[in-house]
């Protein structure tokens, strides 16, 4: 497309992994270089990746329409409120976030095996059926094709390798500032098995969630508390350990029933797991312990980092004494004890240390 405009002499270095090659050439080029890449290169673009690679270089960029905004262009939608995310080559995170944030126009850039189909099905699985997607395939191209469907349709079509999306959302879905113990699905036989609501809150008010970046929930059982975690953070990256098998449908249940995806899983036993390969948390909430307390509280202590938040709701006498006896001994600092009693039920005791 650009020979005949290149210099006789000029040096032609493909842009193709490995990209450490590439550099290589161009470290060893004492001229100026000039990149040819398509779109917008400062939106999720190479002058990003030149930008990291050489932080100091004089780096003039000459943009072209982003395929998001070709799109909206394209099929003349009002772009003042449009987030755009990448799901191309990377995990589910920033697509999740902007679903569970509720925002109106949703650009999402894809890849093969995250396509306008799997896009759907996500959407449709947890509850997002109130958004339809708008698909651009091979923009500017000679297969370039552009049509606004309903997330259903897409399921039973095929696309261009080449697309990106937009989702427009058509109505809000409800909000929830706390959501009603009985809407939880439960374990079966047991329905008091859950953390009340007003506890709920508590729990994460001293969990101080909103300004969380890694949470552990230690024996989710309902997922309750990772599910309200998510939907007042959705930012929050969390890890939900349970052993009990029954509980995995349930937590999967639950989100689909409330709209919050991106809740990491692990089952089995708590002690049996390698904590050193998941992210430390800043803050951890113990809901089971299987009796051994002290045990799980040092296993915790090896890998956690200082002033992470440490929160235990505890009905049991027993159990609140070998909490603090464990933050003495772990020399960590309690902050707060509260005593709540709801209706009928037993005081619950709200404990929660930071590790020095």
């Amino acid at each position: 497309m650009v020979k005949e405009l290149l210099p006789k002499y000029h040096q032609w270095i493909f842009i193709e992994s490995p990209m450490k090659a590439v550099f290589e050439q161009y470290e060893a080029t004492d001229t100026d270089i000039v990149v040819f890449a398509s779109g917008n290169p400062l939106f999720y673009g190479f002058s990003n990746t030149l930008q990291r690679q050489y932080p100091l270089a004089k780096i003039i960029t000459t943009p072209y329409f982003s395929s998001i905004q070709l799109l909206a262009n394209k099929t003349n939608t009002n772009s003042n409120e449009l987030i755009a995310v990448s799901v191309h080559g990377r995990d589910w995170n920033a697509l999740d976030t902007a679903l569970i944030n509720q925002k109106s126009l949703i650009g999402v850039l894809t890849d093969g095996d995250k396509n306008p189909k799997t896009i759907a099905q996500r959407l449709l699985d947890y509850g997002y059926s109130n958004y339809s997607i708008s698909i651009g395939e091979d923009l500017e191209g000679e297969s370039e094709n552009i049509q606004t469907i309903s997330l259903l349709e897409t399921l039973n079509k095929d696309f261009h390798k080449l697309n990106c999306i937009l989702l427009h959302q058509n109505e809000k879905k409800k909000q929830h500032f706390g959501i009603k113990d009985v809407d939880f699905i439960g374990l079966q036989g047991r329905p008091n098995m859950i953390t009340k609501m007003p506890i709920r809150l508590t729990t994460l008010h001293l969990l101080d969630v909103s300004n969380a970046e890694f949470f552990w929930d230690i024996g989710f059982c309902t997922g309750s508390i990772s599910i309200e975690a998510k939907l007042k953070n959705p930012n929050l990256d969390i890890v939900a350990f349970e052993k009990r098998p029954e509980c995995e449908e349930i937590l999967y249940q639950n989100q689909r029933k409330f709209g919050v995806p991106g809740i990491q899983v692990v089952m089995g036993d708590f002690f049996e797991q390698n904590l050193n390969t998941y992210a430390k948390p800043d803050t951890v909430f113990v809901g089971g312990h299987g009796g051994r307390l002290k045990e799980l509280l040092l296993k915790l202590d090896a890998v956690i980092t200082s002033n992470t938040r440490i929160v235990m709701n505890t009905v049991k006498e027993s159990s609140s004494i070998s909490f603090k006896e464990s933050c003495k001994n772990l020399n960590w600092k309690l902050t707060e004890e509260l005593n709540i009693t709801l209706d009928l039920h037993n005081p619950i005791c709200l404990l929660k240390a930071i590790k020095k």
